[in-house]
């Protein structure tokens, strides 16, 4: 719909404008004041100004109508992006380990300046704006990438204020918290991109939805008065979305006029389930059993790609 990518570029703009404020802001201040913590923070948005300009550029082709050469859509366009944003975070949360580990080691240089408060602080407010106004969004568009970048600016919160130990325990006496709070920064980055590339590897590899969606899915293929049976009934993800396929079984006398108007009404009827995208409808005379002709397959009950 025009509507929804119109809500989606915008939402991806406020992420990256968001993402280059706090890198300016805390990546001046870290670097001035040797804050590991900061820096730390600020390199976390630096993946994530990266993983939301691939979400505005990459993940708007979802919006794109069928053609030629995605005869299918462009779903999948849009978990590749979150996917791209899981990736890049565990990377980094790595890489923040490492650093953090290295400074335990060898001992803390930070120093403590009243401003480090202050560029934290705005970096809190900005993540938290970015995060209400990226879910808001979410809530009509409902896009993969924009619940990856939401939950990433969410996970920003918490690593700004796990900076704020950090530079509380320098302002205390105590620099060790300083690289302490670097290290807890990076461990939650690894877990939010581990998690964000999870979800959407399902999403990629023709994943099954889980049990309540298809038990939904399959309740309505039932519930319809003309449906004697259903064999062979398939569903999984393509892209974000959710593809149905199925045999239902009606009574033999039908005419075929009748017969379209049953499938269609069954097509229909599935469609309406969100996210339920394709629906592959075929008919069977019920009674036929011919599920059970087939060497693979011993009795009529769902099957699960």
């Amino acid at each position: 719909m025009p509507g929804d990518r119109a809500a989606f570029l915008k939402a991806s703009w406020v992420n990256v404008v968001s993402n280059v404020l706090k890198i300016t802001v805390e990546g001046i201040l870290g670097v001035l004041s040797g804050s590991l913590a900061l820096m730390a923070d600020a390199a976390h948005s630096v993946a994530d100004l990266l993983a939301s300009a691939v979400v505005l550029v990459w993940g708007r082709f979802v919006y794109d109508d069928p053609d030629a050469s995605h005869p299918h859509g462009h779903d999948r366009f849009e978990p590749l992006s979150a996917l791209f944003v899981g990736g890049v975070l565990v990377l980094l949360g790595l890489k923040l380990l490492y650093d953090s580990g290295n400074a335990l080691l060898t001992g803390p240089s930070a120093e403590y300046s009243a401003i480090l408060v202050v560029g934290l602080l705005f970096a809190l407010v900005d993540r938290y704006a970015c995060y209400w106004y990226t879910c808001l969004v979410n809530r009509d568009v409902e896009s993969p990438s924009l619940r990856a970048l939401a939950a990433d600016s969410k996970n920003d919160i918490y690593t700004t204020l796990a900076a704020f130990v950090g530079v509380g325990g320098m302002a205390l006496g105590y620099p060790i918290f300083d690289p302490l709070a670097g290290g807890l920064v990076s461990l939650l980055v690894i877990y939010q991109g581990i998690d964000i590339s999870r979800e959407n590897i399902r999403y990629l590899s023709d994943g099954a939805p889980p049990a309540e969606e298809r038990e939904r899915i399959e309740e309505a293929i039932r519930s319809h008065p003309e449906v004697r049976g259903v064999h062979d009934f398939v569903a999984y993800y393509s892209g974000h979305v959710i593809e149905v396929e199925f045999h239902a079984e009606i009574d033999g006398d039908h005419s075929l006029a009748a017969a379209h108007d049953i499938e269609t009404e069954l097509r229909e009827r599935v469609r309406e389930i969100e996210p339920v995208s394709d629906v592959h409808v075929h008919l069977d005379p019920a009674g036929l059993g011919e599920w059970k002709d087939a060497s693979e397959r011993s009795s009529p009950s769902t099957t699960l790609r």
